[in-house]
């Protein structure tokens, strides 16, 4: 029989693998009586663990959620992942840089020196995409009071702050305007200020770098996606909601189709179709949600999309290859505007 102390780590390891353990099982997995599992059990109880036993033809145990934070035990596996996920998550843009950090060095500290050395060689670094502006960092708070009133199906009210200072100027000025108006003609005194918006939230996912709320907009009857470092919540949260059936089937489809259409019609607004004289195997590593059609060996049909007509030709001329455009007009006319610029940009003489 494995000394108490590894018997009760064996024990742990085994109660955290899954949610119910008969107590038989546990017995002849750890090859020990019943009874010692009984008494291993209190031995793990004393130490804060929070196993509660159950009843019934199987009865059990079960690793339940506590008050405090006992002890945790991870397998190797886990360990690294947890790692390198801590790693990561400086650039999640949810405002815990400097908790995963603490978190990782407390980890590595427990470790024992075979994982420990794993975890030093692998060193990872989050690099996020140039962009000409950092995405804003999200309060942890924001995000857990979003993520309760999500797994609550609760109606949020929150503040939202425009998109930009010159759109909150605007505002300001024009609730200034209406201010005055409403003083001069003998309304209040008080500024008015803008209603919350009341959303069903469904989804917080992240994107591109930043968070987002995916909610059904109880005032204007459509879905919606809110930044998350736009929200400003108000408590307490509205009555609970029966939760609707997100468009495109899963969140993934509907948030990529939101933010590929300008209209929110899941597609983009200038779409066009091209013959490259280059290997479909070539065009479809690069062609990111454009379709491609093998033409020949060295030639392909492209059909893609973009914010703008000019946006699209520019985009598929990068592939360097004879183009061949088969439609629409206003894809033609962008190749033709493109030329002109591209015979302009030239120096006299080159």
């Amino acid at each position: 029989m494995p000394k108490t102390s590894a018997r009760l780590l064996s024990l742990l390891s085994l109660l955290q693998a899954r949610r119910d353990w008969p107590g038989a099982l546990l017995a002849e997995r750890l090859d020990i009586s019943p009874r010692t599992v009984r008494r291993d059990v209190d031995r793990l109880r004393e130490l804060g663990y929070p196993i509660v036993a159950f009843k019934g033809p199987d009865g059990g145990y079960r690793l339940d959620a506590g008050t405090e934070l006992p002890p945790l035990l991870f397998d190797d596996e886990q360990a690294v992942a947890l790692a390198v996920a801590l790693q990561i998550a400086t650039a999640s843009g949810a405002g815990i840089g400097e908790a995963a950090v603490r978190a990782l060095a407390t980890v590595r500290q427990v470790m024992p020196a075979r994982l420990r050395h794993r975890i030093d060689t692998l060193r990872v670094t989050a690099v996020e995409r140039p962009t000409s502006r950092q995405a804003p960092q999200v309060d942890s708070g924001v995000l857990l009071t979003l993520g309760a009133a999500v797994h609550a199906c609760e109606v949020l009210r929150f503040d939202y702050a425009p998109a930009s200072p010159a759109a909150s100027a605007d505002a300001a000025a024009s609730i200034s305007a209406s201010a005055s108006a409403s003083s001069s003609g003998g309304g209040g005194g008080g500024l008015p200020l803008a209603p919350p918006r009341r959303v069903e939230p469904h989804h917080l996912v992240t994107w591109g770098g930043r968070w987002y709320l995916v909610a059904w907009d109880l005032d204007r009857e459509d879905w919606r996606t809110f930044r998350a470092d736009r929200i400003t919540p108000r408590i307490p949260a509205g009555p609970r909601f029966v939760p609707r059936e997100l468009p495109g089937g899963d969140v993934a489809t509907f948030v990529a189709a939101k933010f590929r259409g300008a209209d929110g019609s899941g597609d983009w607004p200038c779409r066009g179709e091209v013959i490259l004289a280059k290997p479909a195997s070539s065009v479809a590593q690069y062609a990111h949600d454009g379709v491609v059609e093998a033409l020949g060996p060295k030639r392909c049909r492209l059909t893609l999309g973009s914010w703008s007509w000019v946006g699209l030709a520019a985009s598929i001329g990068r592939f360097d290859a004879g183009i061949e455009v088969v439609g629409p007009a206003e894809l033609k006319d962008a190749f033709a505007q493109l030329a002109r610029r591209y015979t302009d940009a030239t120096p006299d003489g080159a």
